[in-house]
């Protein structure tokens, strides 16, 4: 695969890491912001790992990463008799 700065990705080796954008490139690595947050540099020998993918499936920026809390009370509730 031929990887150009801008491009979506995924590894197919890892899954978890979720779909990334290239961020930059030089002859020895691509470093590539995944949708869980983490930002990896992947070197020229991995390349054949990453596989394109919709460009619609990366979550850029603040959504990157986030995960949904449940918002609790921080009074606990009386009981009542």
């Amino acid at each position: 695969m031929s990887i150009k700065r801008g491009d979506v990705v995924s590894h197919s080796e890892a899954s978890a890491w979720g779909v990334g954008k290239v961020v930059e490139l030089t002859s020895l690595r691509a470093t590539v912001h995944f949708n869980d947050g983490t930002t990896r540099k992947i070197a020229n020998s991995h390349w054949g790992c990453l596989v394109p993918v919709l460009s619609t499936l990366y979550l850029s920026g603040s959504d990157a990463g986030l995960a949904v809390v449940a918002k609790t009370s921080s009074k606990p509730k009386k009981a009542t008799r």
